[in-house]
């Protein structure tokens, strides 16, 4: 993967799922890193079910693997800024320790997202006032980041107060650029708006950290029909790996590169490993980039 910008890594999700621990409970660390070795990516994210950073860093030097972030529950609403913070700050602790680049931050207040409810219908948002300590929290914690040499980039995400554009516009404009930047998720914008160009040709300036997932649009819509929640539709293969569902991602990539993206872009995609086989699908995806991305990197489709 030539792009010297760009680290294209794999999410722990595919092997194991943090919100549903019993699947893929038998895929232990080393099998999910050697995987990704086999499959030809640079590194990955860290999982709930990874070890102290002294034995990860071990095991992530022997495969010359990165990682590339980690996700956070902030309560920032729920719970207030200085509770955020101290977790905030072992988060951070531990992300340097494993060299990581970015801290995901997603407001975790009122989420349904591990709830039986329809994601679809039923996701939360917040009061004005809610607004401000949100956007005034997240700049504490992005200013926090940075004293561990990381950024903070924020999760818009289904079933959160944070998902639509128009809450990712609210966000990013009442947050300081300095310190909160923006994670772009083409699964998750794709399936609140229908939509997944217009928000990364709208907020380019402010995305340093890209999350690849694909949609299988029927299932989708059978999810959404149903009245399913978050975690039922996932299971049900909503999600799936680039080139296995209907978003293009040769006009994300190729905006990216136009832009001069620079950054980890991290494929993603939550399914039931014992359904999708978790190396199967990560060849898929490699498979696609291969074939379908790289190539547009010789400029042939590159517009200036």
């Amino acid at each position: 993967m030539r792009n010297q910008r760009i680290a294209w890594g794999i999410a722990p999700i595919g092997w194991r799922n943090d919100d549903i621990p019993e699947i893929g409970a038998e895929n232990t660390l080393s099998h999910l890193l050697s995987d990704i070795v086999v499959a030809g990516f640079e590194g990955t994210e860290v999982g709930g079910f990874f070890p102290e950073a002294h034995v990860l860093n071990k095991e992530l030097q022997l495969r010359n693997l990165r990682i590339a972030g980690q996700w956070f529950s902030s309560y920032i609403i729920q719970d207030g800024v200085e509770a955020a913070t101290q977790a905030f700050h072992k988060h951070c602790e531990y992300l340097k320790e494993v060299q990581a680049a970015v801290a995901v931050v997603s407001e975790q207040t009122y989420s349904i997202q591990g709830t039986g409810k329809n994601v679809f219908t039923e996701k939360p948002g917040f009061t004005d006032v809610e607004w401000n300590h949100l956007c005034q929290g997240l700049n504490e914690l992005g200013k926090i980041a940075e004293q561990y040499d990381l950024k903070l980039v924020y999760h818009h995400h289904m079933g959160t107060g944070v998902q639509t554009l128009a809450e990712v516009d609210r966000l990013m404009e009442n947050t300081d650029p300095n310190h909160v930047h923006l994670l772009y998720d083409t699964g998750h914008i794709y399936v609140s708006d229908g939509d997944f160009m217009t928000l990364l040709n709208k907020h380019l300036n402010r995305i340093k950290h890209v999350h690849f997932k694909d949609v299988r649009q029927a299932v989708k819509d059978q999810c959404d029909k149903d009245g399913r929640s978050f975690l039922q539709s996932f299971l049900a293969g909503m999600f799936t790996v680039p080139g296995d569902g209907c978003i293009d991602f040769t006009k994300v990539y190729n905006k990216l590169l136009e832009t001069q993206y620079s950054g980890w872009i991290v494929i993603e995609a939550e399914q039931d490993p014992s359904i999708a086989h978790p190396l199967e699908y990560a060849l898929k995806a490699r498979k696609y980039i291969d074939a379908k991305l790289l190539p547009l990197e010789n400029g042939s489709l590159v517009k200036h």
